[in-house]
């Protein structure tokens, strides 16, 4: 069935169909059907390394692994590693593989391999580069072994190597390896859990998986984003449905398994249906709305028009306009580290308490602004950027911003957004996006920080003020330290108004109740998960 024509009417038939059905007895050719997940945006770019967009971080999972990753309270776990080991002075760090790793064409992973995924990945990565920077060689030892030698000390060395923030580590055959970082890899090829179907790819309708029969799980449970990826399905496919109504129907009558992101106007009724499981979507899974504002072109180049922006935006109003119910929001939160987050703090957050169109307005008129037109590139087909896009649009307008409101979808917006010309040429000023709880938690990793004079990052906000101060943070070990250092960079970074902060909420979601094993890392993984005969 193509999913694309899936009929508008058939969508609101299925809405209105009986929640307290019981599921019924699944067919053995139920059973061989493909695992089918729709993803909250389009799968446009495949290299992991090249965008930080969730979809392709989860296309990345399925096909690509780690040599580390976090379990699900946060400590990393050896993944394709068997082991490592530190020096006493904690500037050597020697790893070794696993054995039986196997490329999707047959060939050994090897720890030359490694080395030139290391090097790729740490040319654009935020905490890349930070690590990076303190290293002093980075060498092969032999087929299975290498060796990280750190220049100075840094405390982050696991947690960069593993980390499922922004842009991952993923290990990638030499020859992937070795291109350029400025430059997309043309080939697909992993050691993941599961094989890329290119042939079968079909942008803006479905992307096709098959179980890699090389891949060798680890033996011990699957939990978070480390153990054990066992796959059940020979196939999985992710599917496009732009329209949520539609894509929520298609949940409950069974054609499709999996909703990445639940539509929050439909929330409430899926949490009734007894064939729907719809998921906390807390903690790392959940969503932190900004403005990222132009800093490479006028009008915000000049902070006092940023701080405009800032004074507009009202969050409780944002918040409200998601239509979550009550437990899945927070009503205000100003910490750039995520309310309930282990550095979560109020340093420099006095300015963002007393919001509002006429300080907004005053700003402003300091600001010496004349009218100029701004522009937004608004991603109307993202469930969780429309809605907190259209209150933040509404409350600049209403503080007196000139806006030249641009409405397309995501992957057009993720390409306009990456352009620095001035907007008579092309160029946009204000983009709203989201971030998830697992990119904002750490400081090592948090976009707003790590990207901060990088160069590297659609906004390009620079405070030189923070540069050292990340370094501070990256060398320390003591916790309390660190968490006085987060402190003062996120004062830094609000003062400069880096980005704008919108809300704090959760992002569920939701599948359907015989499918068990659903692990809820923040992203949907297809591994552990099996569909039962309920």
């Amino acid at each position: 069935m193509r999913f694309r024509t899936f009929l508008h009417a058939a969508a609101v038939g299925g809405l209105l169909a009986g929640t307290a059905a019981a599921p019924q007895q699944a067919s053995a050719q139920q059973q061989q059907q493909p695992l089918r997940l729709v993803m909250n945006t389009e799968l446009q770019i495949l290299d992991p390394i090249f965008t930080p967009s969730v979809v392709t971080r989860a296309f990345a999972y399925m096909v690509w692994d780690t040599l580390l990753a976090p379990d699900s309270q946060g400590v990393m776990r050896p993944q394709m590693l068997e082991s490592w080991q530190v020096s006493d002075d904690r500037l050597t760090w020697t790893f070794k593989l696993r054995p039986g790793l196997e490329w999707h064409d047959g060939t050994p992973v090897t720890a030359e391999d490694c080395v030139l995924s290391i090097r790729r990945w740490g040319a654009r990565d935020g905490l890349g580069r930070q690590l990076m920077a303190a290293t002093k060689e980075l060498r092969v030892v032999d087929q299975s072994t290498f060796v990280l030698e750190l220049s100075r000390p840094f405390g982050q060395v696991l947690e960069a190597l593993g980390k499922a923030a922004v842009l991952v580590p993923f290990m990638m055959p030499a020859r992937l390896a070795q291109t350029p970082p400025n430059q997309q890899i043309q080939e697909v090829i992993g050691s993941g859990p599961f094989l890329f179907r290119r042939d079968d790819w079909r942008p803006g309708d479905r992307v096709v998986f098959r179980r890699n029969p090389r891949y060798r799980p680890r033996e011990e449970p699957a939990d978070g984003l480390a153990g054990g990826k066992r796959v059940h399905f020979e196939r999985a496919e992710f599917v496009s449905i732009p329209d949520h109504a539609t894509k929520v129907a298609a949940l409950q009558s069974g054609e499709i398994d999996y909703i990445e992101r639940a539509p929050p106007d439909f929330i409430p009724m899926l949490r009734r249906d007894r064939r729907i499981v719809v998921t906390r979507g807390l903690g790392g899974g959940e969503i932190y709305g900004v403005l990222t504002l132009n800093h490479a072109q006028p009008p915000f180049n000049d902070v006092r028009m940023r701080r405009a922006v800032q004074a507009a935006i009202q969050q409780p109003e944002v918040v409200a306009g998601t239509g979550l119910p009550e437990d899945m929001v927070h009503r205000q939160c100003l910490t750039i580290f995520m309310c309930g987050g282990p550095y979560a703090t109020d340093a420099g957050t006095e300015v963002l308490r007393n919001t509002g169109p006429e300080r907004a307005r005053a700003l402003l008129r300091e600001a010496g602004y004349n009218n100029e037109p701004i522009v937004v590139l608004h991603s109307r087909d993202s469930a969780l950027i429309d809605p907190i896009a259209q209150v933040a649009i509404e409350q600049l307008r209403r503080a007196g911003f000139n806006l030249d409101v641009r409405s397309t979808d995501w992957s057009t917006v993720a390409q306009l957004r990456t352009r620095r010309e001035p907007v008579a040429q092309g160029g946009w000023s204000i983009t709203p996006i989201v971030w998830t709880g697992f990119d904002m938690q750490n400081p090592m990793a948090n976009p707003v920080l790590v990207y901060n004079c990088a160069n590297a990052y659609p906004g390009w906000w620079c405070d030189q003020g923070q540069v050292p101060l990340l370094q501070q943070f990256a060398a320390e070990s003591d916790p309390a330290k660190q968490r006085e250092i987060a402190a003062q960079l996120q004062a830094r970074a609000i003062e400069n108004v880096s980005i704008v902060t919108l809300a704090q909420f959760a992002s569920p979601a939701a599948y359907r109740s015989n499918l068990r094993g659903v692990l809820e890392v923040g992203f949907p993984v297809l591994w552990n998960i099996e569909r039962t005969g309920r």
